[in-house]
């Protein structure tokens, strides 16, 4: 039985219980063709810019291809199933980190968002999170 992707803002942050992942990330890019679909597949995600292709990659990746590894970054799930149609869970999650000084850089998937905060952040942006999923209680 699949359950249905919540929609109501309070509902999203009630439910959004984060998980951070233990790997490191790097955001790259390059205009370079063969080593975009060389990278595709081990990619985390990907977008086609016009300036170029941007992939998500684990550190070790981008290192061994070449990429620009010096901000890496760890990954936060939102767990809970939120809707495309939701409105206002991607602005709360990056409001609270803003308040705290943390960057982030949200990723929206089919059934999760991803928060990739600085590494060296990440443990600050959970205790974050779950005080903001508290007090959406």
């Amino acid at each position: 039985m699949t359950t249905a992707p919540v929609r109501d803002t309070k509902a999203m942050l009630r439910g959004m219980t984060p998980s951070l992942d233990a790997a490191d990330y790097v955001f790259c890019t390059t205009e370079d063709e063969q080593l975009a679909m060389l990278a595709a597949p081990i990619s985390l995600g990907w977008f086609r810019e016009s300036e170029g292709v941007s992939l998500i990659l684990a550190h070790g990746d981008a290192l061994r291809l070449g990429f620009d590894t010096t901000l890496t970054m760890r990954r936060i799930t939102l767990t809970v199933f939120s809707s495309l149609e939701g409105v206002g869970l991607t602005a709360a999650v990056a409001t609270a980190l803003a308040n705290h000084n943390i960057s982030c850089n949200m990723v929206a998937a089919y059934h999760h968002d991803h928060v990739f905060v600085p590494t060296a952040d990440a443990e600050e942006a959970m205790r974050v999170l779950l005080d903001l999923q508290v007090a959406a209680g």
